[in-house]
């Protein structure tokens, strides 16, 4: 489901399960990754990446209907994972290799950077045409890490954007060729990997503290 590996003070997390689904299981598989990643004893970051076309289409809705998870708890999981990585001690990069839709998407936007794959994929909250809506918590994510008019777009419209055109909207970072991507990635996370744990934590803590208590507040 996750395959971690590291390459010096990079950690690798490759999603690999079909379409990369938020789900109790795979939650709980990510969650085992930020452990261990938050765990090392010595200066270190951490990079998500997909597989194939795919770095994640969100919530499983699948197997909300079916009745194999209950959706409140699939809601309250990604919101939770959402807001551990907006306050992750470690620097985090997401290597967006393919499509990255609904949760994905707003998981996304926790990372430190972003790099996208600029040839195939789109990032994209679809949730006004699925009948879906946010929560006060994935609200207040989006207003902070996206400028008002590329939130508004994003959430009005819920436009597919490219990786050229989500670069240059300011939701990425930067976007590269598919082969490219994950380097790229590990490139940056690399570079910051060296900052301090605890002075790391207190910024982001500043900066997103109220954010993350919102998504952690009302999962439902």
């Amino acid at each position: 489901m996750i395959e971690l590996t590291r390459k010096d003070d990079v950690f690798i997390a490759t999603m690999n399960k079909n379409d990369n689904r938020f789900n109790p299981e795979s939650l709980s598989a990510i969650s085992e990754v930020l452990d261990e990643v938050e765990s090392a004893s010595t200066p270190s970051a951490l990079v998500v990446t997909g597989t194939d076309k795919f770095f994640s289409n969100g919530l499983d809705l699948e197997a909300a209907q079916s009745g194999r998870a209950d959706f409140g708890e699939i809601v309250r999981g990604a919101q939770a994972l959402m807001a551990r990585t907006l306050l992750f001690g470690r620097p985090t990069v997401a290597a967006i290799n393919g499509h990255c839709f609904a949760a994905a998407a707003l998981w996304s936007l926790c990372f430190d950077l972003s790099v996208m794959r600029k040839d195939r994929g789109f990032w994209c909250l679809p949730e006004v045409d699925i009948g879906f809506g946010f929560t006060p918590g994935m609200h207040q994510l989006i207003t902070a890490r996206l400028d008002p008019r590329t939130a508004h777009i994003a959430v009005v419209t819920g436009r597919r954007f490219g990786g050229v055109e989500a670069r240059d909207m300011g939701i990425v970072d930067d976007a590269e060729a598919e082969l490219e991507v994950l380097e790229r990635a590990v490139e940056l996370a690399a570079a910051n990997a060296d900052k301090p744990t605890a002075i790391l934590s207190d910024m982001k803590s500043q900066r997103y503290r109220q954010v993350a208590e919102a998504l952690l507040a009302a999962g439902d």
